[in-house]
């Protein structure tokens, strides 16, 4: 089905034991098949989705053991335990993450309940995972240095010369490799190689993460950057302002191009957990109004679910023309990943 492959906010935040209290409740007595605890391997950092599992567990009851890591990492780890993984869930960075573990047999397939909350366009097409939050690729640029009148209409003007040295990138983070492995679905490989070695010879800045980038633009030591559309918001809460405050703004490329990919967040159950209910209180969880609103009001994400809204600023999902890509379509990450190797941007 697919090719092989071998995730902010520090401290704890309660969701609210009313919002939550409503959508899961302790049970007195373990039911059937519930030993009151799941084994999560997550690929979201921990300072973004620890306040969820917390109170996940304090309005469950369920334990939930976490092992965290980068996503790429993660989804090879599962795909080299197999079987013998202890993991009973993963959660994802990206889709294409989910959908190299998918392509090994090792998810178990989603009750149609609990992918009917989400949109077609940001789950598996054969109900093998289901995105948890929608998160666009965008342009940070620092309004002292890139006038409105000079943003580009396509992330490949970036390897022109008068972006030369004025765009940071992050080429070992995995929200850039799901951005380049859709490169690769939408333009091809050999348009998405001639990018990539446009970005080494303009000299693009390299940073270890997309927040190391926000936080220079809007320093004014970096002109630009690609990044997740969520991270200037990051900042401006960081700092105790408001995004119109800084001088980091987010560009989203126009007319379908790829540089304004719509990615997603989102989880899969492994097999072996397939028929656990607290596995599934897990995910209905995640996907109920408790946990969206907090990662559409805290993390400034898109929530999937229709009756939580957008945070305020936000252009809404439907309102970007972003392009027309099946995410089932990003699983081939090595090829990427060794792309980005040979390119000498890593």
């Amino acid at each position: 089905m697919r090719p092989l492959l071998a995730a902010a906010l520090a401290g704890l935040l309660a969701l609210g034991a009313t919002a939550c209290g409503s959508e899961q409740t302790a049970q007195a007595e373990p039911e059937a098949g519930s030993d009151k605890k799941i084994t999560v391997y997550s690929g979201r950092s921990e300072s973004l989705v620890k306040p969820v599992l917390e109170d996940f567990q304090k309005a469950s009851g369920i334990t939930v053991q976490v092992r965290y890591g980068d996503t790429a990492q993660m989804a090879a780890q599962l795909q080299e335990e197999g079987n013998r993984s202890p993991a009973d869930v993963f959660l994802a960075q990206d889709a294409g993450a989910l959908g190299s573990v998918a392509g090994q047999g090792l998810f178990a397939k989603l009750p149609n309940e609990v992918l009917d909350k989400v949109p077609a366009a940001y789950r598996d097409e054969d109900g093998e995972w289901v995105g948890v939050t929608g998160r666009v690729r965008t342009m940070a640029y620092n309004t002292d240095q890139v006038p409105k009148g000079d943003l580009p209409e396509s992330v490949f003007e970036l390897t022109e010369p008068e972006w030369k040295g004025k765009v940071g990138i992050a080429p070992t983070n995995g929200s850039f490799q799901a951005f380049i492995t859709a490169m690769r679905v939408e333009h091809g490989d050999e348009r998405t190689e001639d990018f990539l070695a446009g970005l080494k010879a303009n000299d693009a800045q390299i940073r270890e993460g997309n927040a190391p980038i926000v936080a220079d633009v809007n320093s004014g030591m970096l002109a630009s950057g690609l990044v997740n559309h969520y991270y200037v918001y990051e900042l401006a809460k960081e700092k105790g302002t408001t995004v119109d405050a800084l001088k980091a703004k987010n560009h989203f490329f126009p007319n379908g191009d790829i540089g304004s990919l719509v990615n997603v967040s989102g989880v899969g159950v492994l097999d072996k957990a397939d028929d656990d209910p607290d596995v599934r209180k897990f995910v209905d969880y995640l996907l109920g109004k408790g946990a969206q609103t907090y990662f559409a009001e805290q993390i400034y994400e898109y929530p999937l679910i229709n009756s939580v809204v957008t945070a305020p600023g936000l252009p809404s999902l439907v309102s970007l023309n972003a392009p027309d890509i099946d995410l089932n379509d990003l699983d081939d990450l090595r090829t990427t990943i060794e792309m980005i190797k040979e390119s000498g941007l890593v």
